[in-house]
């Protein structure tokens, strides 16, 4: 009898506990804004450096480009002798970037030039005739 009662009253407080976290998503759901992105603004840049970046110089890299003006300054990947930036491309270009970082300190280093025959390819790995695609964005065109 009593092992009865445990079981019901462990159901119970389950139930009531599922109930709360789907009250807590529905809310978080209804109440959230949809984040805003400039995506067509934003484009993405590297620089190639000609020796390897040891943590130091990756510190000042990284300080010296979010000096820069239109850079997202969360958005500086440092691997090797590669820099990769993100930019919003109505206040600054790649060209403006690379020539106001080499003014702040001579650094070893060239600008990415995309080669000609990769210039007007597509460069979205999903497939945006897939029904898995399409299902997505109507998900998230219906939460936001």
């Amino acid at each position: 009898m009593k092992i009865n009662k445990f079981i019901k009253k462990g159901l119970w407080t389950g139930l009531i506990i599922m109930v709360l976290f789907f009250a807590i998503l529905l809310f978080h759901i209804i109440t959230a804004k949809p984040a805003v992105y400039e995506s067509p603004n934003l484009q993405v840049s590297r620089i190639d450096f000609k020796t390897d970046i040891d943590s130091l110089q990756a510190r000042q890299i990284c300080s010296d480009l979010r000096s820069i003006k239109g850079l997202t300054s969360d958005s500086i990947i440092v691997k090797r002798n590669v820099v990769v930036y993100f930019h919003n491309n109505r206040i600054t270009n790649s060209q403006k970037v690379y020539s106001e970082l080499m003014a702040k300190r001579h650094y070893e280093a060239k600008r990415y030039i995309l080669p000609e025959n990769l210039v007007n390819k597509e460069v979205c790995p999903v497939n945006q005739n897939s029904l898995s695609y399409q299902w997505s964005q109507k998900i998230n065109r219906f939460f936001n």
